[in-house]
Parts: structure tokens; sequence; C-alpha cells
């Protein structure tokens, strides 16, 4: 595909790269083919379980060990990353999710809450520490974006996606509140993408993930987004072509979200 250096000179950090399904993944390699410079960060269990060395190699990127819910790790992530990078940042990719209750399978009337409290911990408190640490820090350059990606559950119901899809939507305020804050200090933007259901290691931790992808892909015009069509969307978000784009939680699904039903769901049933 066709490279337009979008992102000449820019710089950045992306959080929860872990494998090549990862949407985070993708991105990071369409970042560097634009001309975007960055680090790559995730926990330490998941960089221990992950292959990101891998991507760092391909893509020239230090990765800084960090767990996104301890702010002194962010603390430390920031400053080096302005270190190595020789400067202030202009993007943000925060694409991290987690929910205990998922993975080991509890109903959603059968919730451990404090497993509950650490699926909004990780999933859309996070968001929130990496942006006020990088507000106190002074680490974001002015026409900065930051991007965290959603899900359409955070305004319905989805069977099995439990606990998350509180998650989602707490992440989708934070991104309006501090969106506002954010663009009065220093005109950068923050907004959410509302991805399609894609085959990432926390996609497929979701119970039936196969057959929703199966449905959402016949529900949606344009089929379901891929992982590397989200990586050009977020090139986009963090380019200067969407400068006035701010607070937005933006539906990045092939048209799922407008479709009522489509002749494909009808003939199934």
């Amino acid at each position: 595909m066709k490279t337009y250096d979008l992102l000449r000179g820019k710089r950045g950090i992306v959080f929860g790269a872990l494998d090549q399904h990862s949407i985070a993944w993708q991105a990071a390699k369409k970042i560097k083919e634009e001309g975007g410079s960055f680090t790559l960060t995730n926990a330490p269990m998941a960089l221990r379980m992950g292959e990101i060395h891998r991507l760092a190699e391909s893509c020239q990127a230090s990765v800084i060990p960090a767990d996104v819910t301890v702010v002194n790790d962010l603390e430390k992530l920031f400053e080096e990353s302005m270190t190595i990078l020789g400067g202030k940042l202009d993007f943000i990719l925060h694409s991290v999710g987690m929910s205990p209750n998922v993975r080991k399978n509890r109903s959603y009337g059968d919730l451990n809450y404090d497993w509950f409290l650490k699926t909004l911990d990780i999933s859309a408190l996070s968001f929130h520490k990496v942006m006020q640490t990088a507000e106190k820090l002074n680490a974001m350059n002015e026409w900065g974006s930051i991007l965290a990606l959603s899900y359409i559950s955070a305004q319905r119901t989805f069977p099995d996606y439990s606990d998350m899809t509180q998650a989602k939507a707490m992440l989708e305020s934070i991104a309006r509140s501090y969106g506002h804050r954010l663009g009065k200090q220093k005109n950068v933007r923050v907004n959410t993408i509302s991805q399609s259901p894609t085959y990432t290691k926390a996609g497929n931790g979701v119970p039936g993930f196969d057959k929703f992808y199966d449905y959402a892909h016949k529900m949606s015009p344009l089929g379901n987004a891929s992982a590397t069509d989200c990586a050009d969307y977020i090139v986009l978000m963090f380019s200067d072509l969407s400068r006035m784009v701010t607070m937005q939680n933006l539906m990045h699904d092939g048209g799922f979200s407008s479709s009522g039903i489509t002749e494909e769901i009808i003939e199934l049933l």
C-alpha cells in the first residue's frame, strides 16, 4: 500500500502490542511506515508472553516495561520515552483491555467484584492515568493526538462481554472529559475508536467470539474492519489531517453500528 509520510517527525508511545494479531502491533508497523517514531510498552508479564521484541527490532523502537495501572511505571515510561525519542510526544495509542471475569468465565450475575474493579482499572481508569501522567509531566506537544480502542458494547449489550461493557463505557466517558481538558490546555485531541470484532488475543477470550464475528460480518455492508484497517485509521487520527476531531467515539466497523438487519441475517433466520 502507498505511504504518504503522514507522521514524519512525530513521536509517541504505543501501548498493548502483544503479537501480530493485535491492533497495536499493526498500528506500530503502519506508524513506522508513515514516518513516525515511538516506544513500545506493555506489562512485564505481557512482554514475556508476547513477541514485542520482534516488532521492536523491525520498527527500530525501544521497549519499556510498564504496568499501565501503576502511576510510577507510567512516569518512568514517559520520561524515558521523551529521552529516547528526543522530545515531547505527538501521539499515544492506548490499546489495553482485560477482564479477569471474562477470562475465568464468570457469569454476569456471579461477578467477582475485586476482579470487576481490576477490569475497570486495566481497561478504562488506566486511560485517565496515562493522560494525567502526560499532563503533569508536560509530555505532549501542541496539536497532539491520543487514542484508545473501544467497542460498541459501550452502547449495546452483548452476551458474555460481561464487565468489559462497563469498562468500555467508562473509557469513552474519560476520553470526552479529558479531551475537553487537554483541548483547552494544549489543543491536544482525545478520541476513541470503536472497532469491529477482531481476532486478537483479547477478542478470542470472549466465549462464542467466532459466531459473533460471523454475525457482525453479515450485519456490516463493508464487512468487518481488520486490524490492519484499524491501523490505517489510527494513522489518520494521529496525522494533522484530523486536527479538529476530538472527544469523539469513532465507529470503525464497516457500517455495523448503523445497520438494523441485513438480507444475510434474514436468510439465516
